[in-house]
């Protein structure tokens, strides 16, 4: 179940120094989600604020409406076709597009496609991929940023 402990600890960016995030329980667009704001911020982040109407920043995690399972095997004995169920962590923040005009949401979204079974018939692989992709972004963090900036990879 996703409930991030609060504070987050946030990854390393250049300027940034110990960020972290206090959340607090936010509305969820519809009832597969789980959604919190930041309510506070830790460390030095200058210029940062925190979510409200106008400039949100929220975290937002969505399971499909509909789990979906493996069908029967065909009459060869494979499976026909593997079905994926689609999870979803996103990450809305406002940004001012241009100096004295308002804020716009920019969105941060992963999708995780599981196929359907895979979590009961080979969960340490499964989970092995998503480990792999937390501590990449973790590690990463600060030259994604300085990607997203430079708009080069």
């Amino acid at each position: 179940m996703f409930a991030p402990a609060s504070p987050v600890t946030g990854g390393p960016i250049t300027g940034f120094t110990s960020p972290t995030y206090t959340l607090v329980a936010d509305s969820a667009p519809d009832v597969n989600g789980t959604a919190y704001a930041v309510s506070a911020l830790g460390g030095t982040q200058v210029g940062v604020v925190i979510s409200s109407a106008s400039v949100p920043f929220t975290i937002l995690f969505t399971r499909p409406k509909v789990l979906r399972t493996l069908p029967s095997l065909g009459s060869n004995g494979a499976l026909p076709s593997v079905p994926r169920n689609t999870f979803t962590l996103s990450v809305r923040k406002g940004v001012v597009p241009l100096t004295g005009q308002p804020a716009v949401p920019e969105l941060l979204k992963l999708d995780m496609n599981i196929p359907a079974g895979a979590d009961a018939a080979d969960k340490a692989n499964m989970l092995a991929a998503l480990s792999l992709l937390a501590g990449v972004l973790w590690e990463q963090s600060d030259q994604i940023g300085d990607s997203l900036v430079a708009g080069s990879k």
